[in-house]
């Protein structure tokens, strides 16, 4: 097992994006997790109308449930990865077409989990999807830049660089493997494997397409 934890990619711009999406998802987070210790049904209820249900899709919660979170290790693990990948790839886009493509990405990933599982009716949440996306143009864009990982073997770890491509592949190929072991599973309270894998491929596809809009920083 490993786990990213800086890189040696220096960036250009001041992510001014990427800082307000981590303080607007952390901000959601805490008004949904007091709401939980007030009231747990309060929270349930607040899940329900703005997670994305496949099976009761609405096109404002395809927005909504980008900033929801299950958990305290759920949002951690997504602005952990989003702190130290999207930095650079808002750096590559300029503030707007990052902003924009950080939400296409979450609208591809939210569809792609919908057409896997469209009779699901439990709410997706989760910044992963969109964050994959930055992840996919990030392994294209730098794929040489060294990423520096923990290593968990038993009750031993180290520290090593590693190319962000190897990273990066080697996260994909993990999400798209375990989604295609979920499917015809019972996956009630599980991981939405191919909201991650079409987030990704969002972010490559994306990755050329943005290269034609002309935007200020």
């Amino acid at each position: 097992m490993f786990f990213p934890y800086k890189d040696d990619n220096p960036r250009v711009l001041i992510p001014y994006v990427t800082y307000g999406l981590v303080g607007l998802n952390l901000f959601v987070f805490v008004f949904q997790f007091s709401m939980g210790i007030k009231d747990p049904e309060a929270e349930a209820i607040f899940i329900y109308t703005f997670g994305l249900i496949p099976a009761d899709f609405s096109i404002l919660t395809m927005f909504t449930s980008m900033f929801l979170h299950g958990g305290f290790a759920h949002i951690m693990g997504n602005m952990w990865f989003l702190w130290i990948f999207g930095d650079n790839v808002e750096s590559t886009l300029g503030h707007v077409r990052y902003a924009l493509f950080y939400i296409l990405c979450g609208v591809a990933a939210s569809l792609c989990q919908v057409l896997m599982n469209p009779g699901s009716e439990i709410p997706m949440v989760g910044a992963s999807g969109a964050i994959a996306g930055v992840l996919g143009l990030y392994m294209i864009r730098f794929p040489q830049a060294r990423v520096h990982v923990f290593i968990f073997i038993l009750i031993f770890f180290t520290t090593i660089r590693v190319p962000a491509v190897v990273v990066l592949g080697f996260w994909f190929f993990n999400q798209l493997t375990n989604g295609l072991e979920s499917l015809g599973l019972d996956t009630t309270g599980g991981v939405a494997w191919f909201a991650h894998v079409g987030g990704f491929i969002a972010g490559i596809m994306l990755h050329q397409a943005f290269k034609l809009i002309h935007v200020d920083h």
